[in-house]
C-alpha cells in the first residue's frame, strides 16, 4: 500500500504476528464488530452457551469503533472435557 503511515505498517505487523502466535494453540476465537449493547448481548451469549469453568472462554481482545461500535475476540476451546 503505497500511502501506508508508520502506525499503519506497524498495526499490519503486529496483527500478522499474532494471527501466527494464534495459529499454534488449540484455541477458537471469533471476532465480532456489533453496536455497543449488541455487543453486550453477543458476549453474554458466548459465556452461556461455551462457560467458562468447561470451554476457558474469555473475551480475548477489544477496541471500540467510531459510531459506538465494538469490536471484540471471543477465545474458547473448541470441546469441553
Amino acid at each position: 500500500m503505497p500511502h501506508d503511515r508508520p502506525q499503519d505498517l506497524a498495526q499490519r505487523l503486529a496483527r500478522t504476528s499474532q494471527r501466527r502466535k494464534m495459529a499454534r494453540d488449540s484455541f477458537r476465537r471469533e471476532t465480532f464488530a456489533l453496536p455497543r449493547e449488541a455487543a453486550r448481548a453477543k458476549a453474554r451469549e458466548m459465556f452461556a452457551r461455551f462457560p467458562k469453568a468447561a470451554y476457558m472462554t474469555e473475551i480475548e481482545s477489544w477496541r471500540e469503533l467510531p459510531g459506538d461500535e465494538i469490536e471484540f475476540t471471543m477465545r474458547r476451546l473448541p470441546t469441553a472435557d
